[in-house]
């Protein structure tokens, strides 16, 4: 959407631009009215029209740039990787749930921050057991997200396809069962990476009401808030998954 906005832009911007040069209400460059006049409106015109060609190129149908997992960083990076895939329709359904969680996840911390700034100083270290949890939270998140992307940058839909709808006699019955298998790992890892995120974003709904039903909090008491200690093992269950 953003680019057809842009490309938009570009033409309006042009037009005003021709109009501004060539109406003889303004600067009132004449094609016809002399040597140099026609030469600078007819450079203008082939000019515009160079600009507006090579707009629709870039913005419409060049390929976009796909930036290495590695270089993605920031809330934004991960929107637009994700949706470099949308395209995917045997993964479509859970590439928008993965925005989805992202935008989730957004309102969340913002929400999450609002109210610790509300009930707390930052210098307090109540205050800073919560945003340090909430950091450890969405870094989990985003590990997750980064996971799917590692998979996604490899997966063949059309080979997918073909192995899923192919039936035994180019290949032996074992084989086939193995590149099924192969391609199960796959879906089943993109679907267990999008609940643990769901799992994520739920304990933040609880630590949310946790927080806004006590009236006074002990840092010593915030270690055994329920919330806390079901956020707190599950990264460390993440942690030692991965190691």
């Amino acid at each position: 959407m953003i680019k057809y906005i842009k490309f938009t832009g570009l033409i309006v911007g042009v037009l005003i631009l021709n109009v501004l040069v060539l109406s003889p209400g303004f600067i009132g460059i004449e094609i016809g009215g002399g040597a140099l006049q026609t030469a600078f409106g007819v450079t203008l015109l082939a000019a515009s029209a160079l600009i507006i060609l090579y707009g629709c190129y870039a913005w419409l149908f060049k390929p976009p740039v796909v930036r290495p997992v590695r270089e993605v960083k920031t809330h934004e990076d991960y929107v637009e990787a994700l949706q470099r895939y949308r395209h995917m329709k045997t993964l479509e359904e859970d590439i928008n749930l993965a925005l989805e969680q992202l935008e989730r996840l957004r309102k969340k911390k913002a929400t999450l921050l609002n109210v610790l700034n509300q009930r707390f100083n930052p210098a307090e270290l109540s205050y800073k057991k919560f945003d340090s949890v909430t950091y450890e939270v969405e870094k989990l998140f985003y590990l997750n997200v980064r996971s799917i992307l590692n998979r996604l940058n490899v997966f063949d839909e059309s080979e997918y396809k073909s192995v899923m709808s192919q039936k035994t006699g180019k290949f032996s019955s074992e084989l086939l069962q193995e590149k099924r298998r192969v391609y199960g790992e796959y879906i089943s890892f993109m679907k267990n990476s999008l609940g643990t995120n769901e799992e994520i974003l739920l304990k933040l709904d609880k630590l949310l009401l946790e927080i806004s039903r006590l009236d006074s909090f002990e840092p010593g008491d915030i270690d055994q808030m329920p919330c806390m200690q079901e956020i707190d093992s599950l990264i460390k269950q993440t942690k030692f998954y991965k190691q």
